[in-house]
């Protein structure tokens, strides 16, 4: 069916010297896996698919694939395809080490889909699908809003209320918060961040480590740190929501519903 190499050449995102290449390992999914994936995490909104056709429920029609081979990273995020959202495996559970170089699931996005499932936020069309959802009600009791479509804010209060369950320590890493809902791009990129679609959720500001706050080192590198608490990785993740503590490019105060990302993990 829909074929991709097994190895991608990179480009470092900063436009710095090259350095090793992200590889698909050999735990990568195949192209059929990763249809099979994006049609089971979205069954409200997908229909099915039909040659190289993703079909959503009122017959429009997106290409998984489109045809342009290999990308780079830089080309990746830019000019993603349905397929390639799913090119990088979602590491399960605790982190063994910090990911590997270009190692971002879920940063490669195609913009059509999003804006096909959750609306144009410059058009207003996500704002008619927003809903309030109370964070930590005991806790902090907080209103926020993200999307129904996809039963996002459901999954979003189903987190906040285990959330609010957990030990004392833990509450200054979950408020105040850094926010939901915002019709903006991601820093530094002319993309639609996933703040946009209402399916994202910053956390405490305070305790979060972001790469682009971070100084590189001489060969262009980012250390990586983080000191978000497990416990609270590990809620969102049963709910469908990515961490961006996951990423080389990390990002470890967001969250974002991403289901089809999530089921790609090793």
């Amino acid at each position: 069916m829909f074929l991709w190499s097994c190895l991608l050449a990179v480009a470092l995102l900063l436009g710095v010297a090259s350095l090793p290449a992200f590889a698909e390992t050999p735990q990568s999914l195949s192209a059929d896996d990763r249809l099979r994936i994006l049609l089971a995490a979205y069954p409200e909104a997908i229909a099915g698919a039909d040659g190289n056709d993703i079909v959503f429920k009122d017959g429009t029609r997106l290409p998984f694939e489109d045809g342009t081979g290999q990308k780079d990273f830089q080309m990746l995020l830019a000019r993603a395809d349905i397929e390639d959202m799913l090119i990088m495996p979602y590491p399960k559970g605790r982190l063994a080490q910090p990911p590997a170089l270009n190692a971002d699931p879920g940063r490669v996005r195609n913009e059509a889909f999003f804006k096909k499932m959750y609306g144009d936020c410059t058009k207003g069309e996500v704002t008619t699908n927003l809903v309030e959802v109370v964070w930590l009600p005991r806790k902090a009791a907080t209103r926020v809003l993200m999307t129904r479509i996809n039963g996002v804010a459901a999954r979003l209060a189903a987190v906040s209320a285990e959330l609010d369950t957990l030990p004392e320590p833990i509450t200054k890493y979950l408020t105040p918060i850094g926010g939901t809902y915002h019709c903006r791009s991601i820093a530094g990129a002319e993309r639609l961040s996933t703040h946009a679609y209402g399916i994202a959720i910053d956390i405490a500001l305070a305790h979060a480590h972001y790469w682009r706050w971070a100084k590189p080192g001489a060969d262009g590198s980012y250390a990586y740190r983080n000191s978000i608490p497990h416990e609270i990785v590990a809620i969102f993740e049963k709910h469908g929501f990515l961490w961006g503590g996951k990423w080389y490019h990390y990002d470890t105060m967001h969250f974002s519903y991403r289901p089809e990302i999530l089921a790609t993990g090793r």
